[in-house]
């Protein structure tokens, strides 16, 4: 979503600022024929494959838990520099799948009574113009809802070109779109827009007085036991974390992990999280236990929808989650990437078995489609891990 810090950061603007917190499948290498696509050792040649592929991630960790046993596979490194290895309790930006945590907030709202799916920008939100008002949570949570994406907004653009670590207003993020029309009627068609997430997190502030990042930590960081999950507005990274990558051959991997200031994406996709922490995330998150079962049916009713990047298998989309329904079975989470990094989040519907896949490069459907392919076909592999028999 933002520029480069430097001349020297090879990240193409229009791809860096459409994949921020931005298919059918390919098959991966040949497998060795006593090793199934899904069997463990598979799997680690599969990472390491990835590491080593054009424009391949340094290092990718991915961590499928159980009821309680956790197996973590990894590959490359999480330092290009020491050459240390990926750990679940490094950490970095969760990118797009940050818009899961925008829907934990908002259905939990709804439950207490304080929110309405149905209630609308204009009754809660009326500063905003006025051409918006119709357009209801719903439809902002399964981007049915026509908002214009800031994030293309040429202005926007500007100012993230002039200085990537600009301090933007987060909760002002929708005014460099405040002159457009809505793209669609509302409800009319899935658009997956940015400017979504905003809308929901300044909803949740204007009908709770608090701010969203109180919100998510009364509502979401301390029932789900996350410790290490913050939503900042700068651009630095707490230690430990595995560093985020432009990858470019024949060009060395360059170090992209601070180059960007966290407050341009906010709700959106500015939190930073472990693979440890959105393992506990998504097993609450996909399993239903932050909000009511009359809740969780509304947020299940489906669209077609992709989430960005695509994730494994065929994508619907709900209220602030993605059900992805491989040849092994369906897992509901989320994906997302931003410039140095890629994520999966997934579990089961009833969140005993989950899977979180991290790699420290952006791939996306613009700027690397064929190792997108790639990725969703390891990661459909490693759903179909998750949900063997033991």
């Amino acid at each position: 979503m933002l520029v480069p810090s430097s001349p020297q950061v090879r990240l193409p603007l229009v791809a860096l600022l459409a994949a921020v917190c931005v298919a059918g499948l390919v098959p991966a290498s040949a497998q060795a024929a006593d090793a199934p696509a899904d069997d463990p050792r598979s799997l680690r040649r599969q990472l390491q494959e990835l590491t080593t592929a054009p424009g391949g991630p340094p290092g990718v960790i991915a961590v499928l838990k159980r009821g309680s046993h956790t197996e973590v596979h990894r590959a490359g490194v999480a330092d290009t520099g020491t050459g240390r290895p990926i750990e679940d309790t490094d950490h970095m930006r969760i990118a797009s799948t940050a818009k899961a945590y925008s829907g934990a907030v908002s259905l939990q709202l709804i439950d207490h009574g304080t929110l309405r799916l149905n209630d609308t920008i204009g009754k809660v939100l009326p500063r905003l113009p006025r051409a918006w008002h119709r357009v209801t949570l719903r439809q902002l949570l399964n981007h049915t809802s026509g908002l214009p994406d800031y994030t293309s907004a040429p202005r926007f653009l500007e100012l993230v070109t002039e200085n990537p670590r600009r301090h933007f207003d987060s909760r002002r993020l929708l005014d460099f779109v405040a002159d457009k029309p809505l793209a669609f009627p509302p409800g009319s068609r899935y658009t997956y827009s940015n400017s979504d997430n905003i809308a929901v997190a300044l909803m949740a502030e204007a009908v709770t007085g608090r701010r969203y990042e109180n919100l998510l930590a009364h509502l979401v960081y301390r029932p789900l036991d996350l410790h290490s999950t913050s939503l900042p507005q700068g651009y630095r990274m707490p230690e430990p974390y595995m560093h985020g990558y432009d990858v470019v051959p024949p060009n060395p991997p360059e170090d992209v992990s601070e180059v960007l200031s966290a407050s341009g994406v906010w709700a959106s996709g500015g939190i930073i999280s472990t693979p440890k922490d959105m393992t506990a995330f998504v097993r609450g998150y996909a399993g239903g236990k932050l909000i009511s079962d009359r809740t969780r049916r509304q947020q299940l009713n489906w669209v077609n929808g992709a989430s960005e990047p695509a994730g494994p298998g065929k994508n619907d989309a709900g209220l602030a989650i993605f059900r992805y329904t491989t040849r092994c079975g369906v897992v509901y989470g989320h994906t997302g990437n931003f410039p140095g990094y890629t994520q999966l989040i997934a579990a089961t519907p009833d969140g005993k078995r989950s899977l979180t896949v991290s790699l420290t490069t952006q791939v996306n459907k613009t700027n690397k489609p064929e190792l997108l392919e790639r990725l969703r076909t390891v990661q459909e592999n490693l759903v179909c891990a998750l949900l063997r028999k033991q």
